[in-house]
């Protein structure tokens, strides 16, 4: 694969990755590439005027790839604009956070994995991605995608949730806890695993459902096929908070009588890859598994 045209976006907030961006920006378009940089990220770190700008919304618009810097959150939220376009560009991330399991690239490999971008030494992943709805009154109130997980949980002043789970129009169990997590395989290592959820090697087309924090010890974490439709109807009382979540990225506030639907996507997410590095290789690095 030939990279000429490069979408960068960074997380605002954090002075590192910023720096980040403007190096990769530097570097690429001393190489010959084109980067083309997030409306914001430019503004904040100082590009305005010096490289094209691109809305969040079009970052995956006539590009080769789009590089996000930060950590999980910021690929995330890259994730979420290219999905939510018509445009299906290959995303790549460089972790300025802590973990990092989305984000491929370390800071000081950025460089390298440039240079392997440029060069066309890279791979593709395909990533099932979630589609949820909310129904409500038999209309369609709210629908979104998510890379990682879609979560119903409690607010701030609410008590213990409970709700009814269907999979596939068959009755699956009656559940009471904090919460609940539909993961995808990719999700499988995020709020799913602090919750006590398996890992999911993102090669296994499946899903997960774990509850958080169950009243019943016996209501345990589900690995489901990924042609699975999931329905979820919460008894929520009037003055409850009770709130539907999408990749932490983005929320809706649940009513009485709501249904949630939650199914594979139509479309999948792409993410560029630069090294021969393996899942498990990820997993013994972030994860700490073997040292001693």
């Amino acid at each position: 694969m030939t990279v000429l045209r490069v979408a960068l976006i960074a997380r605002h907030t954090l002075p590192a990755a910023l720096a980040a961006l403007v190096e990769a920006a530097d570097h690429l378009a001393r190489a010959g590439a084109s980067p083309v940089i997030e409306v914001e990220s430019a503004t904040q770190a100082g590009l305005a005027g010096r490289f094209p700008t691109v809305a969040r919304e079009a970052l995956g618009r006539d590009v080769d790839v789009v590089i996000a810097f930060g950590g999980d959150g910021t690929l995330l939220d890259a994730a979420s604009a290219v999905a939510h376009s018509p445009h299906d560009a290959p995303l790549l991330g460089v972790n300025l956070g802590r973990l990092g399991f989305l984000t491929e690239v370390g800071r000081a490999g950025m460089t390298e994995a440039l240079d392997a971008l440029l060069a066309g030494q890279t791979s593709i992943e395909t990533r099932l991605l979630l589609s949820g709805t909310v129904w409500r009154a038999g209309a369609r109130a709210a629908s979104h995608l998510a890379l990682n997980d879609i979560v119903i949980t409690r607010g701030a002043l609410s008590r213990m949730i409970e709700m009814d789970v269907e999979v596939d129009g068959q009755p699956v169990s009656h559940v009471k806890a904090d919460g609940l997590i539909i993961a995808t395989a990719t999700g499988s290592t995020a709020y799913n695993l602090s919750a006590g959820g398996p890992i999911v090697d993102p090669a296994v087309d499946a899903l997960v459902m774990t509850p958080i924090a169950p009243h019943t010890l016996t209501n345990r974490p589900v690995v489901l096929p990924a042609t699975a439709r999931i329905q979820l109807r919460p008894a929520i009382d009037p003055q409850a908070d009770i709130v539907l979540t999408f990749d932490g990225q983005f929320g809706v506030s649940l009513r009485p009588d709501d249904l949630v639907e939650i199914t594979r996507a139509d479309r999948v997410l792409r993410l560029m890859r630069t090294s021969s590095r393996t899942h498990f290789d990820m997993l013994r690095e972030k994860l700490k598994w073997g040292n001693t």
